[in-house]
């Protein structure tokens, strides 16, 4: 039977652990600064991704997928001993695009403000093209 609610709470533990693994587990120093932002577990408790940004250039996050995809077994055995559940599930790092996804958006977001200032700038200073009052009125 498939419990997802163990799931989350064992996807929130593991996101915790792999943390703590980074900074205790991977010794390479030419680790960028890594964040674990997420993680899922299948409902079958079998494989865990775990998400992750780097701060820092192209490069630099390049390097850091390496070293954690080097040093992924002895992450895995880390979180597999302070876990405490008779099967460790497979961890897999994946980037995380949120943060760049999020920057893009927010730079829409301020291309529309300015061009809605823009026409509201225009709309404010604009005259009627034919007579203000359009509108033929009964003389009396």
């Amino acid at each position: 039977m498939v419990d997802h609610a163990r799931a989350r709470r064992l996807s929130e533990r593991i996101k915790v652990l792999a943390a703590e693994a980074l900074e205790k587990v991977v010794k390479n120093p030419e680790l960028g600064f890594v964040t674990v932002t997420d993680c899922h577990v299948t409902p079958d408790l079998a494989t865990s991704k775990i998400f992750y940004t780097v701060f820092g250039d192209e490069e630099q996050q390049q390097l850091s997928a390496q070293i954690l995809e080097q040093y992924r077994g002895r992450i895995r055995k880390d979180i597999g001993n302070r876990l405490g559940i008779k099967i460790t599930p497979t961890v897999e790092f994946v980037p995380d695009e949120i943060p760049e996804s999020a920057a893009q958006l927010n730079q829409l977001l301020a291309e529309a403000k300015q061009r809605d200032s823009e026409l509201h700038k225009n709309a404010s200073a604009a005259k009627p093209a034919g007579e203000e009052d359009p509108y033929k009125h009964k003389e009396v």
